[in-house]
């Protein structure tokens, strides 16, 4: 009886807090469908303006930090991008961006321009072992289920997840011969479900749970984090799921097992993701831009088959950004994303070689932006 209690005291403290979000990322696919201002159309004209722009200034053996922001004029489509950033982060969670010059750029040069598109709307942050701050996505034998794997480097079907940062941005230069179907689903959806039909699951949610740094960390760090599935932080929902790193973790042997009922709350989460009526499928095209914010949006995508030919395989470049108008994390976010202050450098995987020219890189851009560093990177 008193747990019953305090689960209706909680629930109703949700239900209160939920009125103050922003609706609009509680969508269902057929809102989503019949809505169009989440997609940004760039015209030829725009298009071929920033391709000679982007030859201009690509330098083959040049590296990516060299660059600044100034060095790139995307006068035609900087007001799409940012809304379609913005868009992203407030709104719906994802935005679209079509047209981009793929035809008239090589995969070298269509990186740079998605590289200068993270320069202009805030801060890249570092994406796996190799303290990379921009990653091609393909398939290059990964094993997705190993102690290190991540879905990037694979054509496996993959989970539902939440990539660690802000806003993520992913652009298609080549499709898959077949598969690759993106899969995306509102988290404040799912929450809302979870919270309707198993508020007893919803409260499983609230609890921390263990996750692997898929020996990512930096030398010495802790190989795992904790961090809750859900959380709120003033007034706005927060979400976190990523079985594969949860999975790992489980593996090590500091770590306590799953209980039955983190199991059922797990299971339920997955079941309600796939629902007709939570679950968006898209495909993406060779140009096209994706945003997602990865506090509101759970994205996933199907397996695939790749072309024989090397330069028809599947690729898509992605970007990890952490914006200067982001909203505070919750407290118990700290963990892993280093810093939960609103506009602040935050986010990302720093991998085994995050260096001073990376800290270099962030401390420049983070001025640039006018964001502020955590402490540990300041120095």
């Amino acid at each position: 009886m008193e747990f019953q209690s305090l689960l209706v005291l909680r629930k109703n403290r949700f239900i209160l807090m939920f009125d103050s979000f922003d609706t609009s990322a509680a969508w269902n696919p057929d809102q989503l469908k019949e809505k169009k201002d989440w997609i940004f159309e760039i015209n030829k004209e725009a298009s071929d303006y920033i391709a000679e722009n982007i030859k201009k200034v690509f330098e083959p053996k040049k590296d990516l930090f060299d660059y600044s922001r100034d060095e790139f004029d995307l006068g035609p489509i900087l007001e799409n991008v940012s809304n379609a950033a913005k868009k992203a982060y407030y709104g719906y969670g994802l935005s679209l961006i079509k047209g981009l010059p793929r035809n008239t750029l090589n995969n070298q040069e269509f990186k740079l321009l998605i590289w200068a598109i993270g320069l202009h709307l805030g801060v890249a942050r570092p994406q796996g072992m190799f303290s990379q701050y921009i990653s091609e996505v393909k398939a290059t034998g990964m094993n997705y289920r190993s102690d290190a794997g991540r879905g990037y480097n694979s054509n496996a079907k993959l989970d539902f997840h939440t990539d660690g940062c802000d806003l993520v941005g992913l652009a298609c230069y080549n499709k898959a011969m077949e598969g690759g179907q993106s899969l995306i689903a509102s988290s404040v959806t799912a929450w809302q479900l979870l919270l309707s039909e198993r508020p007893d699951l919803a409260e499983v949610a609230l609890e921390n749970f263990y996750f692997s740094h898929n020996e990512e960390q930096i030398p010495g760090e802790c190989p795992y984090y904790v961090q809750p599935l859900f959380d709120f932080a003033k007034g706005h929902l927060f979400g976190k799921w990523n079985w594969n790193r949860v999975r790992t973790a489980q593996k090590m042997d500091d770590i306590p097992k799953l209980s039955l009922i983190q199991l059922e709350c797990i299971n339920f989460l997955e079941e309600i993701l796939r629902r007709p009526d939570v679950l968006f499928t898209s495909w993406f095209e060779p140009g096209d831009l994706q945003f997602i914010n990865n506090h509101v949006i759970l994205h996933s995508r199907t397996g695939f088959k790749d072309f024989e030919e090397i330069e028809r395989k599947r690729l898509l470049i992605r970007i990890w950004i952490a914006p200067p108008y982001s909203l505070r994390l919750p407290d118990s976010w700290k963990d892993f994303w280093k810093s939960i202050d609103p506009g602040s450098v935050r986010g990302g995987i720093y991998g085994k070689n995050y260096d001073n020219k990376c800290r270099l890189f962030e401390k420049r851009q983070s001025e640039l932006m006018g964001m502020t560093l955590p402490s540990s990177l300041s120095t």
